[in-house]
């Protein structure tokens, strides 16, 4: 073992651990509240790749003692239980092997982040508003499906049912890097309610999917922040109409990249409870901030890549649902699926997993792993 390239690259690891276990415990780390977090998930990150190692070794010895045992054993049983364990265990290997170099490239710092989804009817008017509300309900079921908490912070109406727009929060473990993949354009194939002869439209709608901004991610001077308080619309009988709970901050932020000041309009009526409404306002407010300050870095990834799967071009059309031929195709990864109704109930994993493994080969390739 002492010249697998893939154990040399490992080599320091061990002490790097050990040096990230003592910081974690310091004090003085843990009241800098930016550097502890950082520093945790380092450790949660070396921890993985040090379980990974211990696999991959525990593989490797177990080969090396089976090409003992079938060099020195005479007794037929114990070779074959050795040579039974060495297939086992080779069998094994090229996974282990391919899950450490995963492991060994930076993770997206944003992937372990919750998310905030905001869906938008395109092209297509009414069409587009419905089928905007049909992508909210289906990412709605999926979230529930992965034991995440939804919670919907704006919302305008379609005329003839739907959203123009609705933006929600998802939370739990992982969101942001599961969610990165819905981002941009999706087109929808079928014939709308309104239509009288029958005939199949096409139109569209907008995902945008932003990862959620710590206190810490972003500066904020909040003495700066102008309030405004409304009454919020819609049902709620007489709660509605005499207390002004929701909620508008206008807040003016220069923008790092290009120099120009601009003023942020954010409205948040998602509780009756005005201090809520205001802290999920604030929090819409950092992860606007923290994705326009990083949309360089989202850029620089997009730049680099050949084919798109995660890079948040939400221009880009990513998929097409057609309902005639209960077909649903995913154009960056060339992925056709024929079970357009569960697709829609938020059954959408499978889709997800092809395209996290075609972004690990895109990085595995980059990375000359």
């Amino acid at each position: 073992m002492t010249d697998n390239p893939l154990l040399s690259r490992l080599d320091g690891l061990d002490a790097r651990f050990d040096e990230v276990s003592t910081l974690i415990t310091d004090p003085n780390v843990i009241a800098d509240q930016k550097r502890y977090v950082k520093l945790t998930k380092e450790y949660r990150d070396l921890q993985k790749i040090l379980d990974a190692t211990a696999h991959y070794r525990s593989l490797l010895n177990v080969i090396e003692e089976s090409k003992q045992i079938l060099s020195d054993e005479d007794d037929e049983e114990m070779r074959l239980m050795a040579k039974e364990e060495m297939e086992s265990a080779s069998a094994e290997i090229p996974k282990a092997e391919e899950n450490i170099k995963l492991l060994l490239i930076p993770a997206d710092p944003d992937d372990a982040k919750n998310a905030i989804v905001e869906i938008r009817g395109g092209t297509g008017g009414d069409e587009a508003a419905l089928f905007a509300g049909d992508l909210f309900r289906m990412y709605q079921k999926y979230a529930e499906s992965k034991g995440w908490q939804v919670a919907v912070s704006s919302f305008s109406e379609g005329a003839a049912g739907g959203y123009k727009e609705i933006i929600m929060t998802l939370t739990g473990e992982g969101v942001y890097g599961t969610m990165k993949y819905e981002s941009g354009v999706h087109r929808v194939q079928r014939v709308p309610v309104t239509e009288t002869q029958g005939r199949v439209h096409t139109s569209a709608a907008t995902v945008a999917v932003l990862p959620e901004a710590e206190e810490f991610d972003v500066e904020i001077h909040e003495g700066e922040i102008k309030w405004d308080t409304f009454r919020s619309g819609g049902a709620g009988g007489q709660n509605v109409n005499k207390v002004e709970s929701g909620v508008r901050l206008r807040y003016n932020w220069k923008n790092p990249n290009t120099g120009v000041v601009e003023e942020i309009l954010i409205e948040c009526t998602e509780t009756r409870d005005q201090p809520k409404n205001k802290e999920r306002a604030l929090s819409r407010l950092r992860s606007f901030i923290y994705n326009k300050e990083h949309q360089k870095y989202l850029d620089d990834i997009a730049s680099k890549r050949k084919t798109m799967v995660s890079t948040g071009d939400r221009s880009a059309k990513i998929r097409t649902y057609n309902f005639p031929q209960g077909r649903m195709t995913d154009h960056r990864i060339n992925y056709t699926e024929y079970n357009l109704t569960a697709f829609m109930n938020g059954e959408i994993q499978e889709c997800i997993d092809r395209l996290t493994v075609a972004e690990n080969a895109e990085k595995l390739k980059e990375a000359e792993l």
